[in-house]
């Protein structure tokens, strides 16, 4: 077995009966990046979420394991899996402004879960978010510290929630679309602050987004979803050199180029959505659901 973080034959579906993931398996050794591509609902966050253990109530693990650090999350009971997620994973959301509590401020909310689930004490706790803080470049960390949500930037709130993740010194990251609800200069720092953290910390980072140019930046594997099953699996320099599934071929074709923005875009077709909708439904009918 290799790999921090291993997912085999992953199926969600909701308690009603339609399957979200369809027998998801990917791979993200320790230091390695790997991003998970796809459009919106292709269920890319559903993956973060039940590595985590934040799936809505309504869906529900029907199939697969998830190993994390050699061990199979869901052969732990609830307490046990919460306890060895809490100190060993983190996640990076996509919108710090919901993220963050706007009625505390923000040193309690990187002190927290140092204390409530590591056992750190308060000086120790606030020593080390002043420490991450100035790791993630912003000034005037004390100041900041007692601050509230609300009176600093979007950039800024981002790299809190960066500092956040980092504070535990986890093993595994999950990025789910850090960069979204930034405007695309604050998005180009922070994408250079996570692979610098990242490098910097050797962390294994599930990256989720749905933007092909980030992915080229940021990851060294990725997956492509389609209606939650994997469609592809690849090492970027194959990927965008050779994409072998028609699907991925469409994303590229259908992603503007920095070499020719002007350049015209060809949509995903018809054609090949049929083709991957069929495949989905032999995999359902294969499965029985």
């Amino acid at each position: 077995m290799s790999g921090y973080l291993i997912i085999r034959n992953l199926t969600v579906r909701l308690r009603s009966g339609p399957v979200i993931l369809r027998s998801v398996s990917l791979n993200v050794a320790a230091g390695q990046v790997h991003g998970l591509v796809g459009e919106s609902g292709a269920g890319k966050s559903m993956i973060g979420k039940a590595v985590l253990g934040t799936l809505p109530r309504a869906l529900q693990i029907t199939g697969g394991e998830i190993w994390l650090d050699g061990v199979d999350l869901l052969s732990l009971s609830a307490a046990e899996r919460r306890r060895r997620i809490g100190a060993t994973a983190a996640l990076i959301p996509q919108d710090p402004l919901t993220a963050l509590n706007p009625s505390k401020r923000i040193g309690p909310q990187i002190t927290r879960r140092l204390i409530d689930i590591l056992g750190w004490t308060k000086q120790a706790a606030e020593a080390r978010a002043l420490e991450l803080l100035d790791e993630v470049q912003i000034p005037n960390a004390a100041r900041v510290m007692r601050s509230y949500p609300h009176e600093l930037s979007g950039g800024m709130r981002q790299r809190i929630l960066i500092a956040s993740a980092f504070a535990a010194e986890p093993k595994l990251i999950i990025a789910d679309e850090p960069t979204t609800a930034l405007d695309v200069t604050v998005q180009k720092q922070i994408l250079r602050l996570i692979a610098q953290m990242q490098a910097r910390h050797g962390t294994a980072l599930l990256f989720v987004t749905h933007d092909l140019g980030v992915v080229s930046k940021v990851c060294d594997t990725l997956s492509v979803l389609y209606a939650g099953k994997v469609v592809e699996e690849a090492r970027m320099q194959r990927f965008f050199m050779r994409p072998i599934h028609s699907y991925s071929r469409a994303l590229l074709s259908a992603t503007p180029s920095y070499e020719d923005p002007l350049g015209s875009l060809t949509p995903v077709s018809d054609t090949v959505i049929e083709e991957v909708e069929a495949e989905v439904r032999w995999h359902d009918a294969r499965a029985g659901t």
